[in-house]
């Protein structure tokens, strides 16, 4: 048993009149401890379910960020003025909507915006569909991949994907306790947040419940990320709906001041039809996807103009968001987002770890 690790799970979990927040340097202290196995598995469950109780704050979740980038994996700066776009996914999937992530990631990859998705294999609590599976079911297996090899694709075809079990295993480890306590901790929205790049880069960060995007806010800004985008999106990812206001957060600095310009926008205002593509199974999703990017027209193509026209307007240049779409639309049409799909299976299909 960990006495220290003891005392800080005490100050979190002494109920509504007498717990305590932790500082940024206990929380960090408290990761460490968690990754390292030092404390006791007890310990450790007891402490990410008084932490879900408790709810984090802004400055735990930069502290335990701390942490991740000390002991975690990070891809290598590329030779580039382009800041990688990091798209975030819950870690335990998706079961309601096909994810966009992955078409999105390949429409920005061919407009020369590079993208670093991570993740792992199906997870509790919701055990859905993560992404390391989707991508498999595309003929690319990131799981063959060495950390090294991730960053050599990426800089070639501006995609690369970082797969927590084999590129960080401290992490991977304390999943199985995701199970034990029945709930999501607040590693789920640590994991949102967090980059595995060392250069420069713009996380977009998905979230469901409002009160959670001023803590990723609080979070980032602690750490010295002052530009970044949040997104109400599908099931928490950075997903655009089709079916509701698209809820948007440009966080940006202005010299010393921290701004926010919030977007609200309504696909059915760009002509878009209010039904996202519903998930099915994953052979059914793989196909469907395939078909898109080869410019098939069926109701993934317009939700995936929707999102990547957003992204391609945000992130890679296109003068408006209708610039986007119509962008996206010709990048679909011509084949050249299968034609990055392609070369990811080849490169892929070399690499053994």
């Amino acid at each position: 048993m960990s006495k220290e690790f003891r005392e800080l799970l005490k100050k979190i979990g002494s109920g509504t009149h007498t717990g305590e927040n932790l500082t940024r340097e206990e929380a960090a202290r408290a990761m460490t401890l968690m990754l390292h196995q030092e404390a006791t598995p007890a310990q450790i469950g007891a402490f990410l379910i008084a932490h879900r109780i408790k709810r984090p704050t802004g400055a735990e979740l930069a502290g335990m960020l701390d942490v991740y980038e000390q002991l975690g994996p990070r891809i290598p700066p590329l030779d580039t003025d382009r800041e990688v776009v990091i798209l975030s996914q819950p870690y335990d999937g998706r079961d309601r909507t096909i994810p966009l992530t992955i078409p999105t990631a390949l429409i920005l990859a061919t407009a020369g915006c590079p993208v670093l998705l991570h993740g792992g294999d199906r997870m509790p609590t919701k055990e859905g569909i993560p992404l390391i599976d989707l991508w498999r079911a595309l003929g690319v297996d990131w799981s063959r991949c060495s950390l090294a090899q991730v960053g050599d694709i990426l800089a070639e075809t501006n995609v690369g994907f970082v797969y927590l079990p084999n590129h960080f295993p401290q992490a991977q480890a304390l999943v199985t306790y995701r199970e034990q306590i029945g709930k999501r901790p607040p590693l789920a929205t640590l994991e949102l947040i967090w980059s595995p790049y060392a250069g420069p880069y713009h996380v977009v960060v998905g979230y469901v419940h409002p009160p959670t995007e001023k803590i990723i806010q609080e979070a980032l800004q602690l750490r010295g990320v002052r530009e970044f985008t949040t997104v109400k999106g599908l099931e928490g990812s950075c997903d655009l709906p089709l079916d509701r206001t698209a809820i948007i957060g440009l966080h940006h600095t202005n010299g010393r001041e921290d701004t926010l310009t919030r977007l609200l926008l309504r696909s059915s205002s760009y002509g878009f039809s209010s039904k996202n593509p519903p998930w099915t199974n994953l052979e059914e999703a793989s196909t469907t996807i395939k078909a898109t990017i080869g410019g098939e027209s069926n109701p993934l193509y317009y939700a995936l103009l929707w999102n990547s026209g957003f992204y391609l307007w945000q992130r890679a240049g296109a003068d408006s968001l209708n610039a986007g779409i119509e962008k996206a639309r010709e990048i679909l049409t011509s084949g050249q987002a299968l034609a990055i799909l392609s070369k990811l299976q080849k490169r892929i299909a070399n690499h053994v770890l």
